[in-house]
């Protein structure tokens, strides 16, 4: 990464606003998964030892620049003081004079976390005077948050005009896995595309059919290029306005030489419903009965994409093989989860879902890398600039 990180600066004494993706799961007051708020502890730690006086900035929810105590990063201080071990201290907002007097107090190697930043109207439409007022608490701004790395607001990018900017180590290690499996994998290469809609998608599978060796498509996405291929897909989600896309990219694969795997067979089902009639089918041969949707890849399909998993050296994962929040259609992407963490090669999985899906099945551990940012590292295999990344320093 050609970006400057907070092994970079001196920080001693200094005042260091930490950009963090605190924007965690609660049922309640309790905080059901807590992986965000441990992937930024490494920078935290880092900068309490060397004596910062840190100060923490995250947004949580979508309170719509409305103050809401639904949204409020209560649960986030008292779960990051237990996780420390040392108090960390709540301001009741993320800017004004009352915030600044609280800054000024601070000692080195002391904590503080800000309320929830888009509690402000302007963070999400990247306001200047916001900007400059989360500016003026600090000395250096540390962005490690790169699950909003692909937004341009005010507490991500716009900060970066008024103070210096660097990276903070899960944004570093993000950058880093993600960047050098993109441009400089271990071969063979292979992309697990999957999710509902190739509109979704289409940049991500363009950007992917100039790198890898092989593709995996599925989930619905999959059913628009079988469609595209001739074959019946009964009642299944198919954008029938893609057709035309779905057969150039399966041109241009075959003319950089790109395998793409398609299911060759899908689960159907009688109804969208978690206890509707189910029956394995043949894509090709009798395809989806009228009727009848495909909700997820069958047996053979499973075999064959775990096969081409199992013979990579590198693999990047993005969304599930079919509606895997019914139990009844999660076994494809279930099983390619399994695939993927037995694969000897390095493993990314990035993307909301594919992400849910692999700790949901206890496998996370067994990847090289999860991605904490869904949007972000979606634009990051479209190829595009996050503008998160870009504001930062260059080394």
């Amino acid at each position: 990464m050609n970006k400057q990180t907070v092994k970079d600066i001196d920080v001693r004494g200094q005042r260091v606003l930490v950009r963090c993706d605190f924007n965690v799961p609660l049922d309640g007051e309790t905080i059901t998964d807590d992986t965000r708020i441990v992937a930024a502890l490494p920078t935290i730690r880092f900068l309490i030892d060397n004596g910062a006086r840190v100060i923490l900035a995250s947004h949580f929810g979508r309170p719509k620049g409305e103050v809401n105590a639904k949204y409020s990063l209560d649960p986030v201080a008292k779960r990051l003081s237990e996780l420390l071990g040392k108090p960390v201290e709540k301001a009741a907002d993320s800017i004004g004079p009352a915030v600044q007097e609280r800054v000024s107090l601070l000692a080195d190697g002391d904590v503080l976390l800000l309320e929830n930043v888009r509690f402000h109207k302007g963070e999400e439409k990247n306001d200047p005077e916001l900007a400059k007022a989360f500016a003026s608490l600090a000395d250096v701004f540390v962005n490690d948050a790169f699950g909003t790395a692909h937004r341009a607001h005010a507490s991500t990018a716009g900060i970066a005009d008024y103070l210096p900017a660097v990276a903070g180590f899960l944004m570093e290690k993000e950058i880093d896995i993600m960047g050098r499996a993109l441009e400089d994998p271990n071969r063979p290469f292979t992309a697990i595309i999957g999710g509902a809609k190739v509109s979704d998608k289409i940049t991500v599978l363009e950007n992917l059919l100039a790198k890898v060796d092989q593709l995996i498509i599925g989930g619905g996405m999959a059913n628009t290029f079988l469609k595209a291929m001739g074959y019946n897909l009964g009642n299944s989600l198919v954008e029938e306005d893609k057709l035309p896309l779905a057969k150039e990219l399966l041109d241009r694969a075959e003319k950089e030489g790109v395998m793409i795997f398609l299911p060759e067979d899908l689960v159907a089902a009688s109804a969208f419903k978690a206890d509707a009639e189910t029956k394995v089918v043949d894509a090709e041969t009798e395809g989806v009965p009228e009727g009848w949707m495909a909700l997820d890849i069958g047996p053979k399909s499973m075999k064959t994409f775990g096969l081409v998993i199992a013979r990579s050296n590198t693999v990047i994962w993005n969304g599930p093989m079919g509606v895997f929040e019914m139990e009844a259609f999660a076994k494809g992407t279930n099983s390619v989860a399994e695939s993927v963490a037995k694969c000897q090669g390095t493993t990314i999985v990035g993307g909301g879902d594919s992400v849910a899906a692999v700790e949901k099945a206890g496998l996370a551990e067994k990847m090289t890398h999860v991605s904490t940012g869904g949007g972000a590292s979606l634009e990051f295999l479209e190829g595009k600039a996050l503008p998160g990344v870009v504001a930062l320093k260059d080394k």
